[in-house]
């Protein structure tokens, strides 16, 4: 197995997060310079519904 080989628990598992459309743009790199928090507040949201689906206990 590589050293850098990391196994991720429900790694091809599906979740889904709601966002606008100007949230996803600011997570491929869109600028908008008259609102900052659009990346910030996507990210949140892809790190919380990560978050759900990883410390949540699947039975």
């Amino acid at each position: 197995m590589p050293e850098n080989f990391v196994q991720i628990p429900h790694g091809e598992e599906i979740i889904r997060i709601e966002m606008t459309v100007k949230e996803a743009l600011a997570l491929t790199g869109s600028k908008f310079n008259a609102n900052h928090k659009l990346e910030t507040d996507a990210l949140k949201k892809v790190k919380q519904s990560l978050a759900d689906k990883l410390l949540t206990p699947h039975h």
